[in-house]
């Protein structure tokens, strides 16, 4: 990408979920991530068998993975994620105990060539430097035939959130959620829009959970889509001052976030229902 936001690097991320490891989940699933969100997403990945092969990439904590085990065998299903704090809450719930969890790179993942029936990714593309290379990789994975499912933000129209989202992490447009498939060579391609009920459909501030995109493996093997060599090398030495800066000014845009979602929740408490919030 030409640019990325200051938590859009995967240093950056990883520090950044090291702090909120220590209490995410606490207070239950994220306000603007609900089970019945979570639910409404999955539908469209189509578990129909308890036998499929599950991958949820950055995984996190588990929340996704909890809503693929209702579905499929615990055994068959694996969480990876990039961030060790996050994945150890993972492995203190008992519905995923017989998952396979392991830590990994979105855009680079340990699976073989056409070894899963489903891929599913929530609230991690934002994180990725190239999403395009993370969609590719959904792609090899999969087995022909395989579906994705990425659930993800969706970017504001109202100018201070967009910028705060620009500082933030990546929020993508709805058509670049359809052209990065397109070009990793899914079919099928269907995009669904999902958020919290008290949004009330409220879509000009973004969302960070804000649309699930879907689609089919074409043709076994690779996508058709060959990229260069990555953009971020994590081998290399990062200024300690210039990551200081990002990861502040990072999470100076999450807590606008953080305030919207309390904004929005009560304004949805105060205006009557049906009228415009």
């Amino acid at each position: 990408m030409a640019s990325q936001r200051f938590l859009q690097h995967k240093k950056e991320a990883f520090w950044f979920y090291r702090i909120v490891s220590l209490f995410y989940d606490t207070l239950g699933p994220p306000p603007h991530y609900t089970e019945e969100m979570r639910e409404e997403a999955l539908e469209a990945l189509d578990l129909h068998d308890r036998n499929l092969i599950v991958v949820d990439v950055g995984g996190g904590t588990g929340f996704t993975t909890c809503g693929v085990v209702k579905h499929v065998d615990a055994k068959n299903v694996t969480i990876l994620d990039q961030s060790p704090h996050q994945l150890a809450k993972a492995k203190k719930k008992e519905p995923l105990k017989h998952c396979t969890i392991i830590e990994g790179d979105a855009e680079d993942l340990p699976f073989p060539t056409d070894y899963a029936d489903r891929y599913v990714s929530s609230g991690s593309i934002e994180n990725w430097p190239e999403p395009q290379r993370g969609i590719n990789e959904a792609y090899r994975v999969l087995k022909p035939g395989g579906k994705v499912c990425i659930i993800g933000p969706v970017l504001p129209t109202y100018w201070l959130s967009r910028f705060a989202a620009n500082l933030f992490m990546l929020f993508p447009k709805e058509e670049e959620y359809i052209e990065w498939f397109k070009k990793a060579g899914f079919k099928d391609i269907e995009l669904k829009r999902i958020g919290p009920k008290w949004f009330r459909g409220v879509r000009r501030h973004g969302l960070i959970i804000g649309c699930a995109v879907t689609g089919v493996k074409s043709m076994p093997g690779d996508s058709p889509l060959q990229l260069g060599p990555k953009t971020e090398d994590l081998k290399k030495p990062t200024n300690s001052i210039v990551f200081l800066l990002r990861s502040f000014i990072g999470t100076l845009g999450g807590i606008y976030y953080i305030q919207i979602t309390i904004y929005m929740w009560l304004k949805d408490k105060i205006f009557p229902k049906g009228m415009a919030i």
